[in-house]
């Protein structure tokens, strides 16, 4: 337990910086494009209704689909800019992150402005033209000030919502209070969990508390508590940002999908290269399409997938053939039609399967998928978030004719969970995780050989190709890690008892196999 809260307070500096500077900036922008938008509305009360229906539906659009959504969009928007200017946008991390949460910040403020500023008496308009004010004058000298303390609701209101959704940024690559959720999440680390929950609240409740300062002041025309107010806020943003003025810029980007393994094999290479004297930075949590997106656009420079994913999903092919074919075949395409560097496999696989607890298997008579197929409609499936998307289940389906009665998705902890605990019948598992053995499951033949084979191998960013640093240092992991050995690594992290973060996994991993830094 101590081990695990000193892992989440050495990487807070950096988790919290960047997860305020999103924050604020959004924040920002959110005011920027409200302010204007509400002022325009009440001047043009035609408007008003089109223009908050277009804000409430961007609201009801789910954050994570949200910020998944401007990833294609950058990236789109990069290649044009690239090609016409020779400027490139970068499409992972802070731009998608800071543009959706900008779209949800403006609704709150907006709504309050236009509602401040309608509810004005009209009798109060009428006497600041009597006097010969004009509209301008009215606007900031009247109905500003008296439309303040309902406009600075809605803006602590944007604020705590756009604080709270910032921790959804990890799986575009933004690094956040998030990180700490997702790999918590991952690998069954609570602490991780409940440290990035309670710092999240706690920096929302901070900022809130602050801004009802300012709108006590702003009602009572009390200017010492608007100056306290912001001064805060001003002092605690400067303070919370302050780690990334002094940190150097990282020469390498090593990517991570987001489950456990990646975790740990980002870890690894990471450990290596740092052994050379570089610089790097992880981008954790990446789901399987933006991870590749994002290294063969340059975001990321290296990491690691599967031949079976890259495949089916990026080559679009549907075809089976011999491991050696397909790495071979890979390896080309790869390299013609996207400058991707395939390193090499690390020497194991981790293969989509399906799986049952021994006890039920021995119980239904199953060893295999056909044998599955024949009860699949009485049985329950559990997936991963991807598997239900993915063309693998499409291939088994179409292969196998399986009809399951049940068919539901989780994140990969609580899908093994919900096998253990009987929620349901068959998991697709991962062929490498160590809770195979753990907690005692079967493995089912797959004999119509309907999934590919999945060998991890190491991807390099098309400006990686000739980088003798990244060479030397990730070279040694090519062909040295057997199944044991991550297996073991996965059981390290993913276990209740005696559990190892993700470094300390790598770390024992190097020693096992022999490439410590």
């Amino acid at each position: 337990m101590n081990g695990q809260i000193e892992a989440a307070l050495a990487v807070l500096p950096n988790y919290l910086s960047q997860h305020v500077v999103l924050s604020v900036a959004a924040l920002v922008l959110g005011l920027l494009i409200s302010f204007p938008l509400a002022i325009a509305t009440v001047r043009r009360p035609a408007l008003q209704t089109p223009v908050l229906t277009v804000a409430s539906l961007i609201q009801t659009i789910p954050g994570l689909a949200m910020l998944a959504l401007f990833y294609p969009v950058l990236l789109a928007l990069s290649a044009v800019t690239t090609q016409a200017f020779g400027l490139k946008i970068p499409a992972l991390g802070f731009l998608p992150s800071l543009a959706a949460l900008t779209l949800y910040a403006v609704l709150p403020i907006l709504r309050n402005t236009v509602a401040g500023l309608t509810g004005i008496e009209p009798t109060i308009r009428e006497a600041a033209r009597g006097v010969g004010m004009t509209q301008r004058q009215r606007l900031l000298q009247v109905e500003i000030p008296l439309a303040a303390p309902v406009i600075m609701a809605g803006v602590r209101t944007s604020a705590v919502w756009t604080i709270g959704a910032a921790t959804l940024a990890t799986p575009v690559g933004q690094t956040s209070l998030g990180n700490y959720i997702f790999s918590g999440l991952q690998t069954e680390n609570w602490v991780f969990v409940l440290f990035g929950c309670v710092a999240a609240a706690a920096l929302a409740l901070i900022v809130d508390l602050m801004l009802a300062l300012v709108e006590r002041g702003v009602a009572n025309r009390d200017r010492r508590k608007i100056i306290s107010g912001l001064a805060v806020l001003l002092v605690g943003t400067f303070a919370a940002v302050s780690p990334l003025w002094s940190g150097q810029k990282a020469a390498y980007v090593v990517g991570a999908k987001n489950f456990s393994e990646q975790y740990i094999l980002a870890e690894l290479m990471a450990q290596r290269l740092r052994a050379q004297g570089a610089r790097v930075a992880l981008q954790e949590g990446l789901g399987s399409a933006i991870a590749f997106r994002a290294l063969s656009s340059g975001d990321i420079d290296a990491y690691v997938d599967y031949t079976g994913t890259l495949w089916t999903n990026v080559m679009g092919r549907k075809d089976t053939p011999p491991r050696d074919v397909m790495l071979a075949e890979l390896t080309q395409w790869m390299s013609r039609e996207r400058g991707v560097t395939v390193l090499g496999p690390l020497g194991f696989e981790n293969a989509y399967v399906l799986a049952l607890r021994k006890s039920r298997a021995e119980e239904l008579g199953i060893r295999s998928i056909d044998d599955l197929a024949r009860q699949a409609s009485g049985l329950a499936l559990g997936a991963d978030i991807e598997f239900l998307d993915r063309p693998e289940w499409a291939a088994l389906r179409e292969a196998y004719g399986l009809r399951f009665r049940q068919q539901n998705a989780y994140n990969p902890t609580f899908m093994y969970r919900a096998l253990t605990n009987g929620t349901v019948d068959v998991i697709s598992a991962f062929s490498s995780d160590g809770r195979i053995a753990a907690d005692n499951l079967v493995v089912l033949d797959d004999p119509r050989h309907a999934v590919p084979n999945y060998d991890a191998v190491i991807l390099l960013a098309p400006k990686r190709a000739n980088d003798a640093i990244l060479r030397q240092a990730l070279r040694p992991l090519v062909g040295a890690i057997r199944v044991e050995a991550m297996r073991a690594a996965n059981y390290a992290v993913d276990r209740d008892d005696d559990k190892r973060g993700p470094a300390q996994a790598a770390e024992e991993l190097g020693r096992a196999i022999g490439v410590s830094p």
